[in-house]
């Protein structure tokens, strides 16, 4: 096994930014990866952006100045090739933080699920393609840390300084198995996202098992939510370091009406009872006061409601998914996922004209199962 750690150069001002980034515009291809800081602050925010390409590494700095514009051309040219692994996150945060879009997108970890790799993090993908051992033991500290240790620093160049490599280790056998389209067309489709702005909806929207209370069940849940981003807020920390999912769910079934009671959920500690716990318990009992036209509703999506004819072509389609997927080794959702299997059944195409009208189908699909998935459909009529 290889152990590296390779030189670098650690850019923290505008300046060299310019003149790094005007060499980088003569590259044909780039390695890319970020670090943040979301687990130790309210707003995460872009700490560390590493860049490599096949003769040096670079990490910039951004807490270090605020104006990242020599980039954006970089990123956004279509003749550069930017190399990711796991790029949602990142592709998000880039356009967050500095309005910098990506173009010309390869992700090696969406490369590695179409090749049927079942392990897909970087460290484990890195040792089996290349040999190359990486520890991944500074993946959950304080980015926002400075000075960065130089520790951290090596730790963050070994993210991107193999990603070249090991992109055309994973592109050639893509072609060879004919799928390198599918992977260009999901990077290209992964490169268009963005971050989610505020909506304004209720906070018990995002989590799992509100729609399980009643209404006055969820007037407490979101009081105390709400009671918990402001605090996350304040303190300038993650909401999950403020409270829990779980306790603040057992709180909203339970609505202890005195600290003892408090102390009895699961997962709510005696610190934070003696730090919140008055502020919970006032929120229980304004949300028990209020009137049955004041208690929030769980908004629910019944969709559209499937019969017979079109669940017995969602059964089809599922077995036929399971068998082509072991037949190409890959997982079943990247052949068809659950909900382009419904969006399929009811909108029964029978030729590769009628798919073309289904959007939710990607161009990849049509072209490798287009025939199959109307052939199949066409059998159950």
């Amino acid at each position: 096994m290889i152990r590296e750690q390779p030189a670098y150069l650690l850019v923290k001002d505008r300046s060299n930014l310019s003149h790094i980034a005007a060499g980088l515009e003569r590259e044909t291809s780039i390695g890319v990866d970020l670090e943040a800081d979301s687990m130790f602050h309210y707003r995460e925010k872009v700490c560390l952006i590493q860049i490599s390409t096949p003769l040096q590494h670079i990490l910039v700095d951004p807490l270090s100045f605020d104006d990242l514009s020599p980039l954006s051309p970089v990123f956004a040219d279509p003749n550069i090739l930017k190399v990711f692994h796991g790029a949602d996150y990142d592709i998000r945060s880039l356009y967050r933080d500095f309005d910098i879009e990506v173009n010309s997108l390869f992700d090696t970890q969406i490369a590695a699920r179409f090749l049927g790799i079942r392990e897909t993090g970087l460290a484990r993908l890195l040792k089996e393609r290349l040999g190359v051992l990486v520890e991944k033991k500074y993946q959950k500290r304080d980015w926002s840390e400075r000075p960065l240790p130089a520790a951290m620093r090596a730790y963050a160049v070994q993210d991107t300084c193999h990603l070249l490599s090991l992109s055309r280790i994973l592109e050639k056998e893509l072609r060879v198995k004919g799928r390198l389209f599918c992977v260009e067309e999901e990077c290209e489709l992964l490169s268009k996202v963005r971050p989610t702005p505020p909506n304004g909806n209720p906070l018990f929207l995002r989590l799992k098992g509100a729609s399980m209370l009643d209404p006055r069940g969820l007037a407490v849940l979101e009081s105390i939510l709400q009671l918990r981003d402001d605090t996350a807020r304040r303190r300038d920390l993650p909401p999950f370091k403020i409270l829990g999912n779980e306790p603040i769910m057992e709180i909203a079934e339970r609505r202890p009406v005195t600290e003892r009671d408090l102390g009895r959920i699961k997962g709510l500690s005696a610190r934070q009872v003696r730090m919140l716990g008055r502020s919970i318990l006032k929120k229980i009992d304004e949300s028990t006061k209020l009137s049955e036209n004041e208690l929030p509703a769980f908004r629910r999506n019944t969709g559209q409601r499937i019969g017979a004819k079109v669940s017995k072509k969602v059964k089809a389609l599922r077995e036929w998914r399971e068998q082509r997927a072991k037949e190409m080794g890959i997982d079943p959702s990247l052949v068809c996922t659950n909900a382009q299997i419904q969006s399929l059944a009811l909108a029964y195409p029978k030729s590769l004209k009628d798919l073309e009208g289904i959007d939710t189908i990607r161009a990849w699909q049509r072209r490798l199962f287009g025939s199959e998935i109307c052939y199949h459909l066409k059998g159950i009529g």
